[in-house]
């Protein structure tokens, strides 16, 4: 029963429409009254009842449909995280739901590094199915105090893929990424403990990843792409090869040139349990956005994996990257990162590409620019069989341009909606959850825009009270605070640049006056003999 007067809160917004349903009713009993008492029926008459009636009855139909609307609404938002520190509605009845994300989409996502997490921490929002499936290719790499001691695998992508895809993503990072500071575990990290403390339990390391689940409270499952000791090695377009993975970009570098192909050592590593039935099962295959060398094309190069995509009929989707990357990925396109992955495992892999629209602040590629970024061109005419989706997918954080995890997993959302409606499910429970979600997310998004407006026309009236300033520094404050951030960065790096010039012309003359010297005492000495003799 108490359960049942929750309906009636004011914040359900539930008792308009009951309140609308009622007076429909009312009104087709008071039209249905009227034609039974009346003794003459005149036009007039009959008009006004009919008209009563067909008001009463929109009234009935407009109730039925909104009250149904809403009550999909309370049970999405009554099971959205995000919806804690907002206003939100807490229903607590028989009709409550809180398996409705396990019949979300089953998305499996493939990857490794920040690209990934930034797509789980996004999709966590709209589905419960959810399988990441990342790369461990550190073997070999720089080991920590704490691994050596502990004698652990390289397991830094696997914990932040788990830190992404829990429900408390700032509590268990801070937990994960914990290193003790005093007593016999000074140096240690508290990942490293667990991951080994959970090893020992479980009997095996893949075990150990999944029973996490359950022990982190996360959204879906985590699970590493091989099990085996496997290394990224790169051939170089000069035939030169790198063994080691953090080497590669350093090497393309200093060799001017650029990565013919990526390759894994042993070749033949098996996929870890589970990672072949995870595709297989999926209804949508998400491929990036990451290190392309390092951390998408590996994963597929693991034997079985490939193959499974490309059998899968789920929907493949490959996430661009917003940005080039120094040493793997200068000077290319839209076009370069999907033919790598082609040229690497065939044609079958990707079905639609989603790239960003690169509206991207001037200043900020500058800042990139300066470490020898650039932004990804989007000349898309060069790949044939790939439907293209140019979306909004940048944010600015901390001066960084990023994927905004919201926006990729609302188009993602988006595409898996018109394919719902492609296969005619507009009524299925899925396609109802997904839809009411996304006009959700919009609606959010909406105000986020208002209040930010808001803001800044705020700071503009109290900005127009400072003296000294015109409107023109006023409006663009921020910008040529950047610009003039960027410039004197480049200024210190031209300064740098001459102060090495300098040093070597010095060194130059130095050696000139060296040599020049050398030459007259050996003349001046041979004039001496010759005087003797």
């Amino acid at each position: 029963m108490n359960g049942f007067m929750h309906w009636f809160r004011s914040s359900t917004k539930m008792k308009r429409w009951i309140f609308l349903i009622l007076l429909g009713i009312i009104l087709c009993c008071y039209g249905i009254a009227e034609i039974l008492v009346m003794k003459e029926i005149s036009f007039q008459e009959v008009g006004k009842v009919v008209g009563i009636f067909v008001v009463g009855f929109i009234g009935i139909v407009l109730g039925l449909v909104y009250i149904n609307k809403r009550t999909l609404e309370v049970l999405i938002e009554s099971t959205d995280e995000r919806m804690e520190n907002r206003k939100n509605v807490n229903i607590n009845s028989l009709i409550f739901n809180k398996t409705v994300y396990d019949k979300g989409p089953n998305i499996v996502v493939i990857g490794g590094g920040t690209g990934l997490n930034t797509v789980l921490s996004g999709l966590k929002n709209y589905t419960n199915n959810l399988t990441a499936i990342v790369t461990i290719s550190d073997y070999g790499e720089g080991v920590t105090n704490s691994r050596r001691e502990l004698q652990t695998l390289p397991l830094n992508d696997i914990k932040d893929s788990i830190v992404a895809l829990s429900k408390k993503e700032e509590q268990v990072q801070k937990l994960l990424n914990y290193e003790f500071q005093s007593g016999k575990l000074r140096g240690l990290d508290f990942s490293d403990i667990y991951f080994l403390a959970m090893k020992e339990i479980n009997g095996n390391f893949e075990d150990s990843i999944i029973k996490s689940n359950e022990v982190i409270n996360m959204i879906g499952k985590v699970i590493p792409v091989t099990l085996d000791e496997m290394k990224i090695v790169a051939e170089l377009d000069n035939g030169y090869i790198v063994e080691e993975k953090s080497k590669i970009p350093e090497m393309v570098s200093e060799k001017l040139t650029k990565i013919n192909r990526i390759m894994i050592s042993p070749s033949n590593c098996k996929p870890a349990p589970g990672v072949v039935e995870a595709i297989k099962e999926a209804d949508c295959i998400i491929i990036g956005p990451g290190s392309l060398y390092t951390n998408v094309i590996p994963n597929l190069l693991v034997n079985g994996v490939n193959k499974a995509i490309k059998e899968s009929t789920a929907i493949k989707v490959y996430i661009s990257n917003i940005m080039t990357e120094p040493g793997q990925t200068d000077n290319y396109s839209v076009a370069d990162h999907i033919n790598a992955i082609m040229e690497h495992c065939g044609q079958g892999i990707i079905d639609y590409c989603i790239y960003d629209t690169g509206e991207v602040i001037p200043e900020f590629i500058k800042k990139y620019n300066l470490e020898g970024q650039d932004i990804v061109e989007q000349d898309i005419d060069k790949v044939k069989g790939i439907k293209f989706l140019q979306r909004n997918l940048s944010m600015v954080d901390n001066d960084f341009i990023r994927h905004d995890p919201n926006l990729v997993a609302s188009s993602i959302i988006e595409l898996i909606c018109d394919d719902l409606k492609y296969q005619d499910k507009q009524n299925d429970p899925q396609y109802l959850m997904l839809n009411t979600k996304l006009q959700e997310e919009k609606r959010i998004n909406k105000k986020k825009k208002i209040m930010e407006r808001k803001n800044r026309s705020g700071k503009k009236i109290q900005e127009k009270h400072v003296r000294g300033k015109s409107k023109f520094s006023n409006k663009y404050s921020q910008r040529i605070a950047s610009i003039k951030e960027a410039d004197e960065k480049a200024r210190i790096k031209t300064e740098k640049e001459n102060m090495k010039r300098r040093k070597a012309n010095s060194k130059f003359k130095k050696e000139e006056i060296k040599t020049t010297k050398s030459k007259s005492t050996k003349g001046k000495s041979q004039k001496m003999k010759q005087k003797q003799s």
